[in-house]
């Protein structure tokens, strides 16, 4: 069953050519004596061209949207596209179970792993279950478990990141969410064994962090990562919402501005419209990129490897 495509404002464009392209090829199944292949395929290479045309030239505020787009992949699709024999794990073994981070262990190209990653939801009834990626203090104790042991036999840690923050609700503050935010960043920094982070989508503030304090931290080429919304912070700044463009844009939330800053390692290429037109595109040059990362650990002990994050993230205070 095919899946109804969501538009961006800015794709409008192309929702209207590919509308007549749907509209064509209705016409055409309908009444096969009607030759209309000659249209259709020019109506084809003229969409694709106007795709290319907004995506060459995305403003930091309009890759935010991409970024959040509904159809985009997340974690779950990653790890199903990514992870052999994956056996979750649940709750922190003090308060309860935060499906907002799922995490367990698995196997990615043969080599065991741990896994751990923010999961949105892709339907109201997930989006509630899993909070929309915003997780809890639970969440984050269960990623500490959980690392703390992978660290103890010896397992990179594979981490995917897509939330618009920490759930910033009572009930968390008065679990102590600052206090395991914290505790699952300290826990990032000791590992003993590689560590690597992706941003999927969103990376937002300390509930991103917790888990890409990495030895290599790699985003989608339309992911944004920063320490905070583009509208929270231009209610700050501005006590209007409404100049979320500026601060996307000040911020210097995208891959591309964070890879020239030196705050990331490296930028994962999307399909031509974004990683939900191109899944399988997207999934399978994030096990690429993720691979590549781990190759530059082989033969490194768990010192040095602690060593060389921590120089990583050092070097980056002394460069900005």
């Amino acid at each position: 069953m095919s899946v109804t495509r969501s538009y961006l404002d800015f794709e409008k464009p192309v929702a209207e050519l590919e509308s007549k392209l749907e509209e064509l090829k209705t016409m055409a199944a309908r009444d096969g004596a009607v030759s209309i292949s000659e249209e259709v395929g020019r109506l084809e290479a003229k969409a694709a061209a106007a795709l290319s045309d907004i995506y060459a030239g995305l403003t930091p505020w309009q890759k935010t949207q991409v970024a959040r787009h509904p159809q985009r992949p997340h974690f779950i699709d990653y790890c199903a596209g990514l992870i052999s024999d994956f056996s979750p794990l649940a709750g922190d073994r003090a308060f309860g179970e935060d499906q907002a981070i799922v995490g367990g262990f698995g196997r990615f190209r043969g080599r065991p792993v741990c896994v751990l990653g923010q999961e949105k939801g892709s339907t109201t009834e997930t989006r509630l279950r899993h909070n929309f990626g915003m997780a809890k203090p639970e969440g984050y104790r269960k990623a500490v478990r959980l690392m703390e042991l992978a660290d103890r036999f010896g397992l990179p840690v594979l981490a995917f990141v897509d939330t618009a923050g920490a759930f910033p609700g009572i009930e968390a503050e008065e679990r102590g969410q600052a206090e395991a935010i914290a505790r699952s960043t300290e826990a990032c920094l000791a590992l003993g064994v590689p560590n690597v982070a992706v941003v999927i989508g969103e990376g937002g503030s300390g509930g991103a962090i917790a888990l890409a304090t990495a030895s290599r931290v790699l985003m989608l080429e339309h992911a944004i990562y920063g320490v905070i919304s583009p509208e929270g912070a231009a209610s700050i700044l501005w006590r209007d919402q409404g100049r979320a463009a500026d601060a996307a844009t000040a911020m210097k939330i995208t891959a591309q501005d964070l890879l020239r800053l030196g705050i990331i390692d490296g930028i994962v290429p999307e399909a031509t419209g974004g990683a939900h037109r191109g899944r399988e595109a997207a999934i399978a040059a994030t096990g690429a990129a993720i691979e590549a990362a781990l190759v530059e650990f082989q033969g490194l002990g768990p010192d040095e490897i602690r060593d060389r994050r921590a120089a990583k993230f050092l070097e980056i205070g002394r460069k900005l």
